[in-house]
């Protein structure tokens, strides 16, 4: 057996998970053997400590393989299957998010989900303004503002810096799941924990809730999107990881 791809149900195969230090990094291996993606290309992470954990997420697997339980498997595949060869393509869509970003579109009321959202969002302007020297218009409302070109080209800019395809891999993950490219940013530049990040992200939900009680469906709902936000926040954090 050359490697062997994730399957979307299966019967565990294998009995010990480990790592190989690998040309270009570290593979994961299952009984001695490199694991490989569902595109059939090598299961090879930047770093040691993302490929001990993804193999830590194997090891843990009981008689049957549960891929719900292996975040950071998932992002790994998709990254070397998705975005490796399509880098640019992730980029440009990122920027696009910079053109109409969650944090520009503030209510005009009342005034305690105006001030929260201000409290949330000041400080991801702030951070785009002092560290990227990009200044986004404000506006009320959900009517369409157009923005600089001189802060959509500094956003632009800031993606471009980002060169390994598992942290691009992760950006994108947290950017969709939280509408706001600018608070990914800021999040991945270890200017926002995780957990003020996915707040920032929904305060207006969190504000509706406060006043009309939770809805157990939608909260549910966010609850699985904020795990999977915390594993491409993990999965960022590893993939840097000395």
């Amino acid at each position: 057996m050359a490697g062997t791809p994730i399957p979307a149900a299966t019967r565990r195969f294998y009995e010990q998970a480990g790592i190989a230090e690998d040309e270009g990094g570290f593979a994961l291996t299952l009984d001695g053997r490199r694991a490989r993606t569902p595109g059939r290309a090598p299961l090879t992470l930047p770093t040691r400590a993302l490929a001990e954990a993804i193999a830590r997420e194997w090891q843990a697997q009981g008689a049957s393989i549960d891929p719900t339980t292996m975040p950071l498997t998932r992002l790994a595949n998709s990254t070397i299957d998705g975005v490796v060869p399509r880098a640019e393509e992730v980029r440009a869509d990122l920027v696009r998010y910079a053109g109409s970003d969650l944090v520009v579109y503030r209510a005009s009321g009342p005034d305690r989900l105006v001030a929260e959202q201000a409290a949330a969002w000041d400080p991801v302007h702030a951070f785009v303004r002092d560290s990227l020297s990009a200044h986004f218009v404000l506006s009320e409302g959900v009517m369409f503002v157009e923005q600089p070109a001189e802060a959509v080209a500094a956003v632009r800019e800031e993606i471009a810096r980002e060169t390994s395809p598992f942290a691009l891999a992760a950006l994108h993950v947290m950017t969709t799941l939280t509408g706001s490219v600018l608070i990914a940013l800021m999040h991945a530049a270890g200017r926002l924990p995780a957990e003020e990040a996915w707040r920032a992200a929904h305060v207006d939900e969190f504000f509706q809730e406060s006043r009309w009680g939770e809805d157990h469906e939608a909260s549910e709902r966010r609850k699985q999107r904020e795990a999977e936000f915390r594993a491409a926040s993990l999965f960022l954090q590893l993939s840097r990881a000395g």
